[in-house]
């Protein structure tokens, strides 16, 4: 179980002071939950989020009661690229999910290595519709089924559990293999000297 201990934010605090203290802001919300404002240690956050990503449930600790969520959006620092903010959607672990998957890729093409074909990835992350427990962190895409160049991974391709339930159609394309185009440059056509005529220069 992964857990992070928090306490609720006066909103009166500057965010300012609250990250020179080593914290940062957040908020929990859910349909059942008023939205929340709270202080989580960003180190112990840090470690959290890239265990759990986006999809694994994190247990909030805050004044003896534990609060199951889901890490929904994380604010970065445009420069140092660390977290200043995270939001928390309040689940019921008995009651299904939507969420979003990142989709890992991995192997090799025969198609783009061998052939010189264009791997388009047409998707980044998947939908899926699941109870708490059964979301998977990542859903890998193996790139090693695309041999041929016009071939494709649709969803229905992929090895996900039954109890995961992508909600687009297995026919869509996640990641396919295209013909690189060659550029066809401008080529003026030479000229046909024997059809210019020269003036004769007079004396």
């Amino acid at each position: 179980t992964l857990e992070l201990k928090t306490t609720k934010r006066d909103t009166k605090t500057k965010n300012k002071i609250i990250r020179e203290g080593g914290d940062i802001p957040a908020v929990f919300y859910g349909q059942k939950s008023k939205s929340t404002p709270i202080t989580i240690n960003q180190a112990d956050f840090k470690k959290v989020w890239k265990t759990a990503g986006e999809s694994s449930v994190v247990t909030l600790l805050m004044d003896g009661k534990d609060i199951d969520v889901l890490i929904h959006d994380v604010a970065l620092n445009p420069v140092t690229d660390e977290p200043i903010h995270s939001d928390f959607l309040v689940i019921d672990k008995n009651k299904k999910v939507t969420v979003k998957i990142p989709l890992e890729f991995i192997g090799e093409s025969n198609a783009v290595k061998t052939l010189g074909g264009v791997l388009v990835k047409v998707v980044h992350e998947l939908e899926v519709e699941a109870f708490p427990k059964d979301l998977p962190q990542k859903i890998t895409v193996d790139l090693s089924a695309l041999e041929n160049l016009g071939s494709h991974i649709s969803i229905g391709d992929l090895k996900i559990s039954d109890d995961v339930a992508p909600t687009a159609s297995h026919n869509e394309i996640l990641v396919s293999v295209s013909v690189q185009k060659e550029e066809i440059e401008d080529v003026k056509p030479e000229a046909d000297l024997s059809e210019i005529e020269v003036e004769k220069k007079g004396k």
